[in-house]
């Protein structure tokens, strides 16, 4: 047998017998315990009683002003034409979380009657101008006008740059005819800033503090309604 058998064969012969001696070799004797007694004893005084006492810590006070949001609704009238429904989102968002319950409602500001009705006479101009350019010669016979005038042929000369100016301007006179410039705020029907009026927008934190306002003095009416009644 070489080297290596005699490892494997005499590695496990020793652990086995290493086992059997610490299995039943004695336990080690315990290590005297010393017990130190002293003679004289001086009672120890007695502990005052521990009475338990709660901590009063202060809690958090609720926001007086997200509690009167429920059952409140503010409604916010935007020009639609006039790119502002981001800033009335913005300030949704703001009013949501500052009122915790309130309903807060966008919608689009028109603008007064005539303007509007104007906004619908331009896409007939747009098209009459394009049609004019296009076929002037057989319309102006139809209309009673045999020899087209002389703005129709320097129209007719530069068509295209005609049509797309005809077209521009009067995307940007409906665009004009169409936009109101409003941002007007409601609390429960109760106007609290109107850009129509300032000329300008309302920052974040002036509007929560009008909405706010009007919140505690509508409260404050309907508690007094209560009480009278």
């Amino acid at each position: 047998m070489d080297r290596a058998q005699l490892l494997l064969v005499g590695l496990p012969l020793f652990l086995f017998v290493t086992d059997l001696f610490s299995l039943f070799a004695p336990p080690p004797p315990k290590p005297p315990s010393h017990h130190h007694h002293h003679h004289h004893h001086h009672p120890n005084p007695p502990k005052p009683p521990i009475n338990p006492q709660t901590l009063d810590f202060p809690l958090p006070k609720s926001s007086a002003v997200g509690g009167i949001g429920y059952g409140s609704t503010v409604n916010i009238n935007f020009c639609a034409s006039c790119s502002y429904r981001g800033t009335a989102v913005t300030m949704k968002k703001m009013l949501e979380t500052q009122f915790p319950g309130i309903d807060v409602i966008l919608e689009n500001y028109p603008p007064p009657l005539p303007k509007r009705l104007l906004s619908k006479v331009v896409p007939v101009f747009q098209f009459g101008v394009i049609g004019i350019i296009m076929a002037g010669e057989q319309i102006f016979p139809m209309i009673g006008i045999m020899t087209p005038p002389p703005w129709y042929y320097f129209l007719r000369a530069n068509r295209f740059g005609s049509i797309a100016s005809a077209w521009l301007l009067g995307n940007v006179m409906q665009s004009f005819l169409q936009s109101s410039g409003a941002f007007e705020v409601y609390c429960n029907g109760e106007l609290v800033f109107s850009k129509l009026k300032e000329g300008r927008f309302p920052g974040e934190i002036e509007l929560k503090d009008l909405v706010a306002k009007t919140l505690a003095n509508s409260r404050v009416t309907d508690n007094l309604g209560a009480v009278w009644s």
